[in-house]
């Protein structure tokens, strides 16, 4: 008895002509009339992301430039040609992964061989894959052949990365970008071959698919196929709620519920709701991006005032969305985009990714303890009138949860807005801050004041000022520098702003190309080294040498 062989569906499925390609009309309108009108180009390069067609394509065009009926007019041609080209079996048609031949010999026999007319076709047709994996000394090799081929000879090259490719490659080819599937051209692909396959899947499942697969065709089927294997077993219909829990994606309608707990302040329904969700399978990174996802729906409904046309949210979700965007403001917003996005890059750094989640939950519910704008300027206001003899040009900067409120020389922003709706977010404790309480340091010299950076902890302004400047003048209140490429693009506000808070003084920090003296760690360097040059010219030394002839001198302790 025969064994049958299970397909999966991206290669079940694969396009067999240019019509059952999704997703890239324009790229299929252009190709096919310079097939018709035989203005064919030397190579082609198709580009785009994974699961769009590019290799799919390649074999398509090797079927219409090769076809002995007419391929661009067939349903499905069934030519000694086509047939063969579909099973990657055409002699005249070769398909090599440059992943795997990268070198500058696959190349030169390549391009031997390509020197020989076809042997059934009317056109010779190289498809390489992942082209931008080949050396530089293979795509030199490439350049005259590409540019003046056989007439018998295309190239058609696919890449994902076309950024690596040389440009002398590119000028030479007639490039196709594949663009991301719409996810309502997705889901309809999806129905049908659900269909074709007697699944039994739910609408809002498929669209679940459709959106995790980003734009690709083949994740999308891998998925689809991953759902209906599990059907299949089960003998019952695959729900969105399934699909979630196997992609490891939250229900927006809980991501939409803990939102709501947490803009009310409640930390016990806001951590219980993550935990719940974390129980059914939660996948840290997929649930940022879909609380992203989530904030940026309630900004668009707040500024656009309509979400009606996205396909992914449903009435329900809307109407959370809605009253959700009526009692929160932007700027509360905007601080929980940038607090989510900064977890999104702690993940790699902790090892337990739920952790950083909690404590995300636990941020943000007590971002309503942050003083408002408008809440510092006022107190500011009423500190001046209650202390008239102190300057009236105060310039304070208050660094409070990563959020930096700014009051210099009394320009004070007009109507600012609450941040959080309904919620108290003054604690007067805090906002007692008077400059005249904070104790003043003094900074004499260079080396005070990387010492100092080293006191506050400030590491990578010590690291800048040790590594990526070099003095040229010191004096009180003026510092002029020269520095290298590798200086942060802060160093300059961070500096002034960390004098002006340890001293109390403006200080004027000055930037320049022009030489000055060697960076500090290149100085300690050269004091450690004439350190131990001196104590080599030692009779302690000379003592150990004496007596260990491959002694060495590696490092100089002093007693203080």
């Amino acid at each position: 008895m025969e064994k049958i062989t299970h397909r999966v569906l991206a290669l079940k499925y694969r396009p067999k002509n240019f019509k059952e390609l999704i997703g890239q009309d324009i790229m299929v309108e252009t190709i096919t009339n310079s097939i018709k009108l035989n203005k064919l180009p030397n190579a082609y390069l198709l580009t785009g992301i994974r699961g769009v067609g590019k290799t799919t394509t390649a074999r398509l065009i090797a079927k219409a430039l090769n076809c002995n009926k007419n391929f661009l007019k067939e349903e499905s041609c069934d030519c000694s040609h086509c047939e063969e080209i579909a099973i990657s079996k055409h002699l005249d048609v070769l398909e090599m992964d440059a992943a795997s031949r990268t070198g500058i010999d696959d190349v030169r026999e390549l391009i031997e061989s390509s020197k020989y007319n076809p042997t059934s076709a009317k056109y010779k047709i190289v498809i390489l894959d992942e082209v931008h994996m080949l050396s530089k000394q293979a795509f030199n090799g490439l350049l005259k052949t590409l540019e003046e081929p056989p007439p018998h000879l295309k190239f058609i090259f696919a890449t994902t990365e076309v950024k690596k490719i040389p440009v002398t490659i590119i000028s030479r080819c007639q490039r196709f970008d594949l663009h991301r599937v719409s996810i309502k051209e997705l889901l309809t692909n999806l129905k049908k071959i659900s269909k074709l396959e007697n699944g039994k899947i739910s609408e809002r499942a498929l669209l679940s698919i459709a959106k995790a697969s980003e734009g690709s065709v083949r994740d999308s089927l891998s998925l689809l196929d991953r759902a209906l294997i599990s059907q299949n077993i089960e003998g019952k219909e695959i729900d969105e709620t399934f699909v979630k829990r196997m992609l490891g994606i939250a229900d927006r309608s809980k991501i939409l519920n803990l939102l709501q707990f947490i803009f009310q302040g409640e930390q016990k329904k806001s951590i219980t709701q993550l935990k719940e969700m974390v129980e059914e399978g939660l996948e840290p990174t997929n649930f940022l991006n879909d609380l992203l996802e989530t904030i940026y729906f309630i900004q668009q409904k707040k500024n656009l005032g309509n979400i009606d046309n996205d396909l992914s949210i449903s009435e329900s979700e809307k109407e959370i969305i809605s009253k959700i965007s009526d009692d929160i403001d932007m700027p509360t917003l905007v601080v929980f985009w940038q607090l989510i996005l900064k977890v999104l890059d702690e993940l790699s750094i902790v090892s337990s990714p739920i952790l950083s989640i909690e404590m995300l939950v636990v941020r943000l519910v007590h971002l309503k303890d942050i003083p408002t704008y408008e809440n510092i300027i006022e107190l500011l206001k009423k500190n001046n009138l209650n202390n008239p003899e102190e300057n009236s040009s105060t310039a304070i900067n208050l660094n409070i949860n990563n959020r930096k409120i700014v009051n210099e020389e009394n320009e004070i922003t007009k109507n600012p807005k609450n941040q959080i709706k309904n919620i108290s977010q003054t604690k007067p404790d805090l906002l007692s801050i008077n400059q005249k309480n904070i104790e003043k340091e003094k900074v004499s010299s260079f080396e005070d004041l990387i010492k100092l950076s080293s006191i506050k902890k400030e590491i990578q302004l010590k690291y800048d000022l040790e590594h990526n400047v070099n003095l040229i003048k010191f004096s009180d209140g003026k510092i002029d520098m020269s520095f290298n490429e590798n200086l942060d693009k802060n160093f300059v506000r961070n500096l002034s702003g960390k004098l002006l808070e340890w001293t109390g003084n403006r200080w004027v920090i000055t930037l320049t190309k022009k030489a000055g003296q060697k960076s500090f760690s290149e100085q300690k360097i050269i004091k450690i080294k004439e350190t131990i040059e001196k104590e080599k010219k030692g009779d302690i030394y000379k003592k150990f040498k004496n007596v260990f002839s491959d002694v060495e001198l590696l490092e100089v302790d002093k007693e203080e």
